[in-house]
């Protein structure tokens, strides 16, 4: 048992920015599978069962539990998307050397954190 190689584990993987971006794509996407999926559910729901429901729905979703509710589904939408365009790039074949890889897997949050300000910024200035 001595000569057989040892599975690579987290102990033996040096943690970089690659790492928390695939992390956070696995996360966002099960968060929009299920809190997102609920909420839909739940304003169709609302919509078929008339004004009141539709109303509680409204006054729920307008509080401010509500609201840093909808932005972090918002938030995981985008950032979700981000990354999923960088494993598509990453599947082509291209964005593997060492520096470009870092750059992306930086710039990935960041840019999931601009889309989620522009686009509440759009929605709340109409």
């Amino acid at each position: 048992m001595a000569g057989r190689p040892l599975s690579p584990h987290l102990s033996i993987w040096k943690w970089g920015p690659h790492m928390l971006v695939s992390i956070l794509h696995r996360v966002t996407g099960d968060g929009m599978a299920t809190v997102g999926f609920g909420i839909l559910l739940w304003w169709l729901g609302s919509l078929a069962s008339g004004p009141l429901a539709y109303a509680d729905f409204l006054a729920v979703m307008g509080s401010p539990v509500g609201i840093i509710v909808l932005v972090l589904i918002s938030w995981a939408f985008f950032n979700h998307a981000a990354s999923g365009i960088r494993h598509f790039v990453l599947d082509l074949g291209a964005g593997y050397e060492l520096e470009t890889n870092r750059r992306w897997s930086v710039a990935t949050p960041i840019i999931g954190v601009a889309l989620t300000i522009l686009f509440w910024v759009a929605i709340l200035l109409t």
